[in-house]
């Protein structure tokens, strides 16, 4: 009588294990593409650029004081958001790139649906 239930609970987990999302091993890529404010990209895809509501020099006061989340838009349309070092102590280190093309290097992952870069460095765009 026991055998059967053996059979059925050793089936049960290897299904289980077959079928369970494995996690995937980071990624490290390089994107290039402009920084933007993601929080008034979200409101309207044109805010990019000189393009932003009210210019660059809006678009860095919300990434700079305001602690907006700051990401990169590739030309393909792809969006990051940028994570790591490169956004801390408030975006001190991304701001100055606001609207300008850049190219990062870093470890993608993803986070609610959202794909994140996680990187240090970044470098103005040639």
């Amino acid at each position: 009588m026991r055998r059967p239930q053996v059979w059925f609970l050793a089936s049960v987990c290897a299904i289980a294990s077959a079928t369970a999302p494995h996690a995937q091993t980071p990624q490290t890529v390089t994107v290039t593409g402009q920084v933007i404010d993601l929080v008034c990209y979200a409101r309207d895809k044109a805010n990019v650029g000189i393009d932003h509501d009210d210019g660059r020099v809006c678009a860095i006061a919300c990434v700079k004081w305001e602690g907006n989340p700051v990401g990169i838009v590739t030309a393909d349309g792809k969006v990051y958001q940028f994570t790591g070092g490169i956004v801390a102590k408030n975006n001190t280190k991304i701001a100055p790139y606001v609207a300008k093309r850049v190219t990062v290097t870093g470890v993608v992952s993803e986070k609610d649906g959202m794909p994140m870069l996680s990187a240090d460095d970044v470098t103005p765009a040639k």
